[in-house]
């Protein structure tokens, strides 16, 4: 399940240390996910699991930050992750007493039928758990519009694709002190894709070029609609001038998805791939196969986005409470 680092201009607990909590949200997820399985097994899926998603060592003395990054290092095949990645040691880590949690509720597991079944209501619960990290910190929320949780397409990135994938959904950045809402950014391992979807009715047909409208054609009918091009080069140039201003050197890719229809466009821009139910599957499977771990660029990367992202939110009542007392 790839992870939601960033949705709108909501607040992320990824923007305050990207470093540690994507390396932990792989291990304890998947950590949760044997616990389930071993419940569905022995059918005694009603009870509930005694650990949480929170690791219990957090609660001891807090060790340096040199030797956190070489606890993460090791647990995720040393040799290809943070090998390059300069951390002073007196840089701060901030991990909030909850920011781990992630409540089993047995009572939505609704009879599993098999297997993928159960997998897929565990993912469901887990896409809620997703949307609370990325609109809320221990002292800070922001209002997730209702629609979210039933974005088929934002489900879509997050359940189909390895944890280890970044994802930045809806972004609004902030450029020139004014805010700009850009395409999907996917964060892997070893590229950032950027992806527009173009889904509307099944197997309609959009008739592309390099001008301002594309020709949309669905049952005898045709309609003008604006250029998915204008969006994705927009939003390359801000990912690239970015990253280039940290430094880091990740290869773009640039995607015009559309899985339920067709895309016609002889001359094709360069760099541009146009993915469309005839080659869906071929590129959701090598997608799907990229089993790379977290590595210092794709972090870097992320880091470097997410300083730019704007973001809008609120203190939590609770700790509004707190300080008066």
């Amino acid at each position: 399940m790839a992870q939601l680092v960033k949705l709108k201009d909501y607040v992320s607990r990824y923007e305050q240390n990207i470093i540690v909590y994507p390396s932990r949200f792989v291990r304890l997820k998947k950590q949760k996910w044997e616990g389930v399985k071993k419940l569905y097994h022995t059918n005694e899926l009603i009870k509930p699991i005694e650990t949480d998603f929170y690791e219990e060592e957090w609660e001891e003395e807090k060790p340096s930050f040199i030797t956190k990054i070489k606890g993460i290092i090791k647990k995720t095949k040393k040799e290809e992750i943070v090998e390059d990645l300069e951390i002073k040691q007196d840089q701060p880590v901030v991990i909030e007493e909850d920011a781990l949690a992630f409540e089993y509720t047995p009572d939505q597991y609704r009879d599993p039928k098999s297997l993928d079944d159960l997998k897929l209501q565990f993912l469901n619960q887990l896409f809620k758990f997703q949307l609370k990290w990325a609109s809320s910190t221990l002292t800070e929320k922001s209002i997730v519009k209702k629609a979210f949780y039933y974005d088929d397409d934002l489900k879509y990135f997050l359940q189909r694709f390895p944890d280890t994938y970044l994802v930045f959904y809806k972004p609004i950045f902030l450029i020139k002190h004014a805010p700009v809402e850009l395409d999907t950014i996917i964060i892997t391992p070893t590229d950032v894709w950027i992806i527009n979807m173009l889904e509307e009715e099944d197997s309609a047909v959009f008739v592309g070029s390099t001008e301002k409208f594309w020709i949309k054609k669905s049952r005898d009918k045709e309609k003008k609609i604006l250029s998915p091009i204008i969006s994705i080069n927009r939003t390359e140039k801000v990912v690239k001038k970015l990253l280039a201003a940290q430094e880091v050197d990740i290869p773009i890719q640039k995607v015009i998805l559309s899985r339920n229809g067709y895309i016609d466009f002889p001359a094709v821009p360069y760099q541009l791939k146009l993915i469309e139910k005839r080659n869906y599957q071929e590129w959701f499977k090598m997608m799907r196969n990229n089993r790379s771990p977290l590595k210092a660029t794709q972090l870097k990367a992320a880091e470097s986005l997410l300083r730019y992202c704007l973001t809008t939110c609120a203190r939590r009542y609770e700790w509004d409470v707190t300080d008066e007392k």
